[in-house]
This record gives C-alpha cells, sequence and structure tokens, in this order.
C-alpha cells in the first residue's frame, strides 16, 4: 500500500473511531439519514443562520466508511454558506459515484481520502449517507426521512 493510501485510511479509521461533532444540538429537529443495506442511521442536526451553516452535529451508528464520512462532513461543512455547501454536496457525490465530472481530489482537501470508494458500489452508499441527509436538512425538511434505497 502506498503511503497516501496508509494515510487516508488513517484518516478514516481516525475519524471513525473519533467522530467529530459527535452531539446533539438542542432544540434543533434532526433529519433522520438510514441505509438500510448497511444498517447505518443518523440522526443530523443542521442549524443555519444568515445563509451559513452556523452549527451541524450528528448522532447514530454506522460502519466506519458512514462514521469517517459524517464526521469529516460537519467539519467541512460548518461555517460555510448553504450555496458553497450545496456545491460540495455535489461535489462529494460526484467523487464517490464517478458521475458526471469529477472534481479535483485535491481541491475536496481531507474528503479525497474517499475518492477510491467509487470502486466499492455497496460502500458509495455508505459515504454519500450524511450528505444526502445534510442536503434534505439545507432544503429545511425535518420530518424527512433520507433512505439510500
Amino acid at each position: 500500500m502506498s503511503d497516501l493510501q496508509d494515510l487516508y485510511q488513517e484518516l478514516i479509521i481516525d475519524h471513525s473511531k473519533r467522530p467529530r461533532n459527535f452531539r446533539r444540538i438542542e432544540g434543533v429537529s434532526p433529519v433522520v439519514g438510514h441505509n438500510p443495506l448497511c444498517g447505518d442511521k443518523l440522526a443530523l442536526f443542521v442549524c443555519v443562520t444568515d445563509g451559513k451553516v452556523s452549527d451541524v452535529a450528528w448522532e447514530g451508528a454506522g460502519c466506519a466508511i458512514s462514521t469517517a464520512s459524517a464526521s469529516l462532513m460537519t467539519d467541512a461543512l460548518k461555517g460555510k454558506s448553504v450555496e458553497e455547501a450545496e456545491r460540495m454536496i455535489d461535489a462529494f457525490h460526484r467523487l464517490v459515484t464517478g458521475e458526471g465530472e469529477a472534481p479535483d481530489p485535491k481541491g475536496m482537501g481531507k474528503l479525497a481520502v474517499f475518492e477510491g470508494v467509487k470502486e466499492y458500489p455497496s460502500r458509495v452508499k455508505c459515504a454519500n449517507l450524511a450528505w444526502r441527509t445534510m442536503r434534505a436538512g439545507l432544503e429545511q425538511d425535518a420530518a424527512k426521512v433520507v433512505s439510500t434505497e
């Protein structure tokens, strides 16, 4: 395995064992995401203030890919404008699926660790779960349950 692959694996393991922003935001209704194929489930708490993602947190359980993705996503999107967040959601989807024009992984920062997921179709849904749920949260549909089916 190359040094870069080792680094990527370490980053995913770190975020899966010590997820960032793993907490509830009081007074915020969660958007629930579920991947029945893998059993991943999360509740995402999204706060938007003055057109920016002022806070985002999550709770749940899932595989290492799903957990690391949610952790890295919350770090990446906090403080971004809603428009920037939506662009990042689209870019991440293209990164992990290979659909459309793929973003330059160098421009994705730490999220580039998920580029290889596109080679494992069953893991794409795991990586994308938090991001699909975030899109629903930005659309202010807090009662919606997002499924990757």
